[in-house]
């Protein structure tokens, strides 16, 4: 029962924070509710037994890349207090667009709940740990994904870069 209201304590909280980081106009504001968000997501993993994946949470995701955001964002000099324009300019086609996630959210819900089966076995994965599992299953099945996040993150950071380096040549 405590593992249950612990479980919807981080869900309220990881929903509430990234619907608040969707929706806040100031960027610095929204890292800071993906901050908490991220946070919880590592106690998610923790209450799981998966201490890897949090603590990989918490410095990669929490640390580098949060770091690596703000960092962008005052590197093309953007003013103290940035007020962004909305996203979608009137209420009705966000709303629309939320439901039409919402509704493909719920299509896609029963696979959660029947239980997919995976590439491993239950008893193969208590034998090892968690760790050796995850490296495995990154390393040989699921090379190719983790090859594109890594190029995906390189074009981020030359980005990043060409941004500030295009500011700087302005001046």
């Amino acid at each position: 029962m405590l593992m249950l209201l612990f479980f919807c304590y981080c869900a309220v909280v990881i929903i509430g924070t990234g619907l608040l980081a969707v929706t806040l106009r100031n960027p610095v504001h929204s890292v800071l509710m993906v901050l908490i968000l991220f946070f919880h997501m590592a106690m998610l993993y923790l209450s799981l037994g998966a201490e890897f994946l949090a603590a990989v949470q918490i410095i990669v995701y929490a640390g580098a890349i949060l770091v690596l955001y703000l960092f962008v964002l005052f590197l093309v000099s953007l003013k103290d207090e940035v007020r962004l324009p909305r996203f979608v300019s009137s209420a009705w086609l966000g709303r629309l667009i939320a439901g039409g996630l919402a509704a493909c959210l719920l299509y896609i819900l029963p696979v959660f709940t029947t239980g997919a089966r995976g590439n491993w076995p239950a008893d193969r994965v208590r034998e090892i740990t968690p760790t050796r599992a995850l490296a495995t299953e990154m390393y040989s099945a699921s090379v190719l994904p983790f090859e594109i996040a890594g190029l995906i993150l390189l074009v981020a950071v030359i980005g990043g870069l060409l941004l500030a380096r295009r500011d700087k040549e302005e001046r």
